[in-house]
């Protein structure tokens, strides 16, 4: 399956321009608050070092595209109704928005760093709400939502079945929460994190509940802080303040920023690649002196002091640094590096570190040849690779079968 990530955040705070920005959607964008109902999907890209520079070869992507070098590879994006306090309970668009958010791999929160919006979403004065509420609150909700999916309304009975049909506590765990993409290895890791490895579900405490899935959440659904709108004159001071208080990563960025430039790109009046820190200007013509001015700004207030809009970078982050994602290129041919259509280095697959080559091909290629499969081949070292192959990052495999 494609890796897909979630955006979230409460209502105005910009998930939807990140979506547009990110995927160039034209979802509608407004100040009001639960302008999103249905959610917004679309296709955005993660970089990575291509291998066609390391084999000097000019590569012919399929399922992908490569600029330069660097190859673009698709995941999904799934941007939701905004999230307000008592969101578990159904207040807002609660339900709705937490059941949209069941599959995806990673959440984005867009937070609003300039403090310009109460906890709803309305507008008030800038800087009067503290950004760190915002994150505070939203992972409670989130955390709160995992354990109503957990206890549910027959909790007690869940915790004597175990008991009585003797059943093993990571198996009926897996099986009530498997419908929120939860893997038996996570409920390990969270049970051996809330240290309930060796005690009965059915003496939990609720904080005891609630410690298991807070840990659950954060390894099935981690959570990377998005500092949005960074350009404003009160975000720097916001942003080194939340710093202090928030111990994990921040990436700062604008999508409004990272939407013009698309744009713009896209209409062929500047030469901008995702994730560059400048752009080149190419039909300045075709701008009027606002925009010219607007263009100025993004450079120096943004890609010159943070390096780039944040937004690619934050996809890229989420993907490789969090959900530990490798890139695997499957070819037909190891001599050439082409698929059957000489296509070379056709495919890019994003996968998660550590996985196996029969498990890819099964997952990512298809079925009926991981049924039918015999071994791999290395196609750099011309190496046959077993099935219990451990597949790193930047792998070139030719896949051979029963029906090669």
């Amino acid at each position: 399956m494609t890796l897909s990530i979630g955006i979230i955040g409460k209502p105005s705070s910009g998930k939807t321009t990140f979506l547009n920005a990110a995927c160039l959607t034209h979802a509608k964008v407004s100040e009001i608050p639960f302008t999103t109902i249905e959610p917004n999907k679309g296709v955005a890209y993660v970089r990575s070092k291509c291998v066609c520079k390391e084999l000097d070869v000019i590569d012919n992507p399929q399922n992908s595209i490569c600029i330069d070098g660097t190859r673009f590879i698709p995941i999904n994006l799934i941007d939701v109704a905004g999230l307000v306090p008592d969101a578990h309970k159904g207040k807002g668009l609660g339900n709705k928005f937490l059941n949209d958010l069941i599959k995806a791999d990673i959440l984005l929160h867009i937070v609003d760093i300039t403090g310009s919006l109460d906890k709803t979403g309305k507008l008030i004065s800038v800087g009067e709400n503290d950004p760190y509420d915002d994150i505070l609150f939203l992972e409670n909700e989130i955390n709160l939502w995992f354990k109503e999916i957990l206890e549910r309304e027959d909790w007690t009975k869940f915790t004597k079945g175990i008991l009585t049909e003797k059943r093993k506590v990571v198996e009926a765990l897996y099986d009530r929460l498997s419908g929120v993409k939860i893997n038996k290895r996570q409920i390990i890791l969270s049970l051996r994190n809330s240290n309930l490895e060796s005690k009965s579900p059915s003496s939990w405490t609720e904080l005891e509940r609630l410690e298991f899935v807070k840990s659950l959440r954060r390894i099935a659904k981690p959570i990377l802080i998005l500092a949005n709108k960074i350009d404003k004159d009160i975000s720097i001071k916001n942003l080194e303040e939340l710093k202090n208080k928030y111990e994990d990563p921040i990436i700062p960025c604008s999508a409004l920023a990272e939407h013009f430039l698309r744009k713009y790109h896209e209409d062929k009046i500047i030469n901008y690649v995702p994730g560059l820190n400048d752009f080149k200007l190419i039909n300045e013509d075709k701008l009027k002196e606002k925009e010219l001015d607007m263009l100025k700004k993004i450079k120096i207030k943004i890609l010159d002091l943070y390096g780039g809009t944040g937004i690619q970078k934050a996809l890229d982050y989420a993907s490789f640094s969090i959900a530990n994602q490798i890139c695997v290129y499957p070819v037909s041919d190891v001599n050439t590096y082409s698929d059957n259509k000489n296509n070379i280095l056709p495919d890019a697959f994003l996968i998660e570190k550590g996985t196996l080559l029969r498990d890819f091909v099964g997952e990512k290629i298809h079925s009926e040849l991981a049924a039918n499969f015999m071994f791999g081949i290395d196609a750099k070292t011309k190496k046959r690779l077993g099935e219990n192959y451990e597949l790193k990052d930047r792998d070139i495999i030719r896949i051979v079968t029963s029906k090669s």
